[in-house]
């Protein structure tokens, strides 16, 4: 099995989150478990039914977390020297050269990415034609409305 590249953001969100579900969220749907079975009948018990596919979800994303944890390799791109390069970690900021629209992106790893904080997937077509380019270096990036280029004007490994 090939190793995932997280950065250390990345792999740390992770470990909050399987250490809540396993904490607070499994102790609390033991409880209504519980609760819900001194309510009688099971079988039309709505409570039940509820908090058993609670507990379903709750194990898989469990399971789900700790597998990605397993097989991940963690990035931390301040220990790594700037060359100026654009890597894995990096946060890069370009132009678009048409429409002179300034944008900063940070490359992270497929479960890290999200757009709405201008992270994306290293795996992302922007990413994959940014990698290895440096500053003033123009990536012609194939985008859902066609070839686009943009201008490299800053890398930081932050």
């Amino acid at each position: 099995m090939n190793q995932s590249p997280m950065t250390v953001a990345g792999e740390t969100r992770l470990r909050e989150e399987l250490i809540e579900l396993k904490t607070v969220v499994r102790p609390r749907i033991s409880k209504d478990i519980a609760t819900a079975r001194e309510h009688g009948d099971l079988k039309e018990n709505a409570e039940y039914h509820a908090a058993k596919e609670q507990q379903g979800f709750c194990e898989g994303r469990v399971q789900d977390i700790e597998a990605k944890l397993s097989n991940v390799q963690i990035i931390d791109i301040t220990k790594i020297e700037n060359t100026g390069r654009i890597i894995f970690g990096t946060t890069v900021t370009i132009i678009n050269c048409d429409t002179e629209e300034e944008v900063t992106y940070k490359i992270v790893g497929e479960d890290e990415a999200n757009i709405k904080s201008n992270q994306i997937s290293v795996s992302s077509p922007i990413a994959r034609g940014l990698i290895g380019k440096s500053v003033d270096d123009v990536a012609n990036i194939r985008t859902p409305k066609g070839m686009v280029e943009f201008e490299i004007i800053e890398v930081l490994y932050v």
